[in-house]
């Protein structure tokens, strides 16, 4: 069984994904000295990769709330893969968190990822170790519009579209998507660029900002069974899928997806309750059962 993550950490992202396999993989990070949760979140992540005998960390861009923090995890857990797009992206002002975020980027530890890339126990398995079943959907490297992304981040004048797509599948099980901080122009530009597939739990791009509303004909081909809708400044700001199951990160804090080979079971930190689940009567320590969703 694998299990999916996604922290509260306010208006940002971190996720982890413990692999039924020997692999690991942590999606963007916003790890603050201010939030109590930091060392709780540091401890876990640190205390699960260090069972794994590989541990990777996907940034899907480097705006401020996905690599904050990325220094002290890095000494928490030793970052040796560093997987990101292919950029020269700038700050117009000094930051500590993205001057480590580029001293990733540009060195040994870095892996370009890419539409269709294939790179070993990401998406490859051999006598060693298995696949972690990650695939990247975006970005095509020769397209115009990623090129437009790539420009306006190297001028540090914006990094939301410059996002990856990474996609995680389980055979016989179940599949999510990340999509970063992609816009919705944007996604409508490259949709034809995209190999969409159906996938079970969408989290929406952009924190479930209205403007990163995903466009109705890629919902369509996505159809996901369940979009997790992300913390923003103001719920005013969020867009709430209507006609789509949704669960939204504010009301109900930390979110543990298990995976077996017929059921998503859902856990929350925070007690709430939907209506669109099954219950399986399951239980995890220190969480509040929410329902499963079958594959």
């Amino acid at each position: 069984m694998s299990t999916v993550k996604s922290y509260s950490v306010g208006n940002g992202d971190t996720f982890y994904i413990e692999h039924n396999s020997d692999n690991f993989t942590i999606i963007d990070c916003n790890l603050r000295s201010a939030d109590e949760n930091m060392d709780r979140i540091l401890d876990e992540l640190a205390a699960l990769s260090g069972k794994k005998g590989i541990t990777r960390f996907i940034s899907t861009h480097p705006d401020d709330d996905h690599i904050h923090g990325l220094e002290s995890l890095d000494e928490r857990i030793g970052i040796l893969n560093f997987y990101c797009v292919a950029n020269e992206a700038t700050k117009p002002f000094q930051d500590e968190h993205f001057d480590f975020y580029k001293s990733l980027r540009d060195s040994t530890k870095a892996f370009n990822i890419y539409k269709g890339c294939s790179r070993r126990w990401m998406n490859a398995e051999d006598d060693e170790r298995k696949s972690a079943g990650i695939n990247i959907k975006w970005p095509k490297v020769d397209n115009e519009y990623h090129k437009k992304a790539l420009q306006t981040a190297k001028e540090g004048k914006g990094y939301n579209n410059m996002s990856a797509i990474v996609r995680y599948s389980i055979n016989n099980g179940p599949s999510y998507l990340w999509m970063g901080d992609l816009e919705n122009a944007f996604m409508k530009n490259i949709e034809d660029e995209v190999d969409w597939m159906q996938t079970t739990i969408l989290f929406a791009p952009h924190h479930g900002r209205k403007s990163g509303k995903v466009p109705q004909s890629i919902l369509e081909k996505i159809a996901p069974k369940i979009v997790i809708v992300g913390e923003a400044e103001s719920s005013g700001y969020l867009d709430y899928y209507d006609g789509y199951n949704t669960i939204t990160q504010l009301s109900k804090g930390d979110i543990v997806f298990e995976n077996d080979g017929e059921y998503v079971h859902i856990f929350t930190s925070k007690y709430s309750t939907v209506s669109f689940l099954e219950s399986k009567s399951k239980t995890r320590a220190g969480y509040y059962y929410l329902g499963s969703q079958k594959i």
